[in-house]
């Protein structure tokens, strides 16, 4: 399943991405099972994952409900509704640096000898066809497109042998990175990792998440990053040096991951200082990735 957030009259709701258009889930559980109300969950994509199987084995079951029927009131114009990020409110974003070879030579860094995370901030975070804000005190805004995961389960010190169980779903993340502030000229520090990554809009992420059985292998799919349609990235995720099992391992060393945590696993090369290239005002970036699908997102001066 394409699980998404969206608003509808003012009103959170989780949906799911079909070929018809996109399902209002409440809605859709309210006219089926002739109900009052929707459960919660319906409403709340981090209650939906925290729910565990049975609350999906429930989303599909609807799901299929509504497929077989000629209701067409069910569905809604994909262009109707406002997206929002697949998990409105994580409790952690953390990505990480230098995962492909390409990318550090290009950036000239070299790979550790374990993964290197930072985080993101929930004021960096926005949706598909939401509005990248080039912020007025940066000149250097970059692009940098990555697949990343949705935590579905608690857990800390994971095995990596278990950690697949681990995951819930996988989405696009567009780590936007401010890079005249992420590598100041200034010494004596030389790098900041916060301003540089979490002002705010910079991390466009969706456009919803697939769910772990749709995509069997995801160390072998493609992913491009076009800036006005013009290709910048072009690359493959078997080329991740530290591979998603790794990489969730190494981010629960003595931090608990919950429910709803993104973990993204960083990006190809491509990226625009490298070239001399940065974002501008009505600049349009698609990012995407086989079997997901594209994150669109424009952007805008402050």
């Amino acid at each position: 399943m394409k699980l998404l957030s969206f608003t509808w009259n003012n009103l959170v709701k989780v949906g799911v991405y079909t070929s018809k258009g996109i399902l209002d889930l409440p809605s859709a559980y309210m006219d089926i099972y002739d109900a009052v109300e929707a459960p919660n969950f319906l409403y709340d994509m981090k209650a939906l994952i925290s729910g565990g199987d049975p609350v999906l084995a429930m989303v599909k079951d609807l799901l299929d409900k509504a497929l077989r029927s000629s209701d067409p009131a069910f569905f809604k114009d994909p262009n109707s509704i406002t997206w929002l990020p697949p998990v409105t409110k994580p409790e952690k974003v953390l990505c990480v640096a230098v995962n492909y070879r390409a990318h550090g030579e290009e950036s000239s860094a070299k790979p550790l000898d374990r993964p290197y995370f930072f985080p993101k901030f929930p004021n960096a975070i926005i949706g598909h066809n939401q509005s990248i804000l080039k912020p007025r005190v940066s000149k250097q805004v970059d692009w940098e497109v990555e697949l990343a995961i949705i935590i579905g389960r608690r857990g800390k010190y994971i095995d990596v042998n278990r950690a697949f169980d681990y995951i819930f779903g996988y989405l696009i993340l567009n780590d936007v990175s401010m890079r005249d502030w992420q590598f100041p000229s200034k010494e004596p520090y030389g790098m900041d990792w916060i301003y540089g990554k979490s002002m705010d809009s910079s991390t466009p992420v969706g456009p919803y998440i697939v769910t772990r059985d749709e995509i069997q292998d995801p160390h072998n799919l493609r992913l491009m990053l076009r800036v006005n349609g013009n290709v910048e990235q072009d690359d493959n995720t078997g080329n991740l040096i530290f591979k998603i099992p790794e990489l969730i391992h190494w981010a629960s060393q003595g931090v608990t991951l919950k429910p709803g945590d993104y973990i993204s696993t960083g990006t190809p090369s491509g990226v625009g200082f490298p070239k001399g290239k940065f974002l501008k005002n009505g600049d349009v970036v698609e990012a995407e990735i086989e079997k997901i699908g594209i994150l669109r997102n424009t952007v805008i001066e402050e």
